[in-house]
């Protein structure tokens, strides 16, 4: 793609994040963006078809940026689970899920009950790939690659979702050491 179209496309998806985080989804239209952007609505229309397919671009590049990019192979259990919170606590940070957990929970609620997103597939195989890593480096315990990584996005996603409902027992600190706990335990060889 030429740099111009990535960079009107980024342009686009900042000025959606800007007015989401302004108002909410369900009060951010075409027009809003486009405005926000300083092209047409029409221009728009280029790169997408209608506003919840910006949203939905917007939510996936958001969440695919908490993913780490540069980050080696962890050597043992204890770094593929501080890798998994440090993902998670990043997702959890972002200030695009404070603002959609307030104002448009019905979108959570989409992606936790009836279907998977583009990012949560993205996320699913990136965790699968290192947790067959950690089985081959001997140090996760054995099982299906892609259920275990399932679970582990399930165990992540609740803990992320949920996270405020629980901060008066749960603060960030804790959060994560509770969450680091419970992947591990997951994780990890069990003694027989």
């Amino acid at each position: 793609m030429p740099d111009g179209v990535l960079d009107t496309e980024t342009a686009i998806l900042d000025a959606a994040l800007a007015e989401v985080l302004e108002h909410g989804i369900r009060r951010t239209t075409v027009s809003d963006i486009a405005r926000r952007c300083g092209i047409a609505r029409q221009t728009l229309y280029r790169y997408w078809p209608d506003a919840q397919a910006v949203f939905a671009a917007l939510v996936t590049r958001e969440l695919l940026a908490a993913l780490p990019v540069d980050a080696g192979e962890p050597g043992d259990l204890d770094a593929l689970v501080d890798l998994f919170v440090t993902t998670a606590d990043r997702v959890r940070s972002l200030p695009l899920v404070d603002r959609l957990r307030d104002t448009d929970p019905e979108l959570f609620a989409r992606y936790i009950l009836d279907r998977l997103g583009t990012s949560q597939r993205a996320i699913h195989a990136e965790t699968a790939r290192r947790i067959a890593a950690g089985q081959r480096a001997g140090f996760v315990r054995d099982g299906e690659p892609t259920q275990l990584a399932a679970m582990v996005l399930l165990i992540a996603q609740s803990a992320v979702q949920s996270a405020p409902l629980v901060a008066e027992w749960l603060p960030a600190v804790a959060w994560r050491t509770e969450l680091a706990h419970a992947l591990r335990g997951y994780l990890g060889h069990r003694a027989p």
